[in-house]
């Protein structure tokens, strides 16, 4: 009688090919400068309340964005999906008062912002209209979340 040999089992699954497609990178802002002359003005201010830069942004930017493209200091750790508080600014009365009460996630991230006010808001929820011309977008004095390696935010 011949003697009998293992043969290994093999078994070969036919998988769909999936075709795969580049995506553009997306940046922090992705907003366009408006025209000199024809945008929204605004004013970002450092702590001590001193001018860091006068801006023009579109109708529908949001300040996160437009510091972004401006260079202007403000992180954005979480890229505007409210879960940090990194992107705090403070608010003339009269601006604050504006705007769409802020929704209960941007409360709960404001809650853990450093220096908090009662105009407080996340820039990455604070949309530029037309009635806001000459908005003035004040930075707080530290923020949580910042890189340690003091990185700062582009475009």
């Amino acid at each position: 009688m011949g003697a009998w040999r293992a043969v290994p089992c093999r078994t070969f699954v036919a998988t769909p090919r999936v075709a795969f497609t580049p995506s553009l990178v997306q940046r922090h802002s992705g907003i366009q400068r408006p025209a000199p002359g024809t945008g929204i003005k605004i004013t970002f201010r450092d702590p001590q309340g001193q001018d860091i830069k006068t801006v023009e942004a579109n109708e529908g930017d949001d300040i996160l964005s437009i510091a972004h493209e401006y260079d202007i200091d403000l992180e954005g750790a979480c890229e505007r999906s409210i879960a940090c508080s990194t992107c705090h600014v403070i608010l003339d009365e009269d601006v604050y008062y504006q705007l769409d009460e802020p929704s209960d996630d941007e409360n709960d991230m404001l809650d853990l912002a450093f220096g908090l006010t009662d105009t407080s808001r996340l820039g990455c929820q604070v949309y530029v209209t037309k009635a806001l011309d000459g908005m003035v977008v004040q930075l707080p004095a530290a923020t949580r979340n910042m890189y340690v390696d003091g990185a700062k935010p582009g475009h």
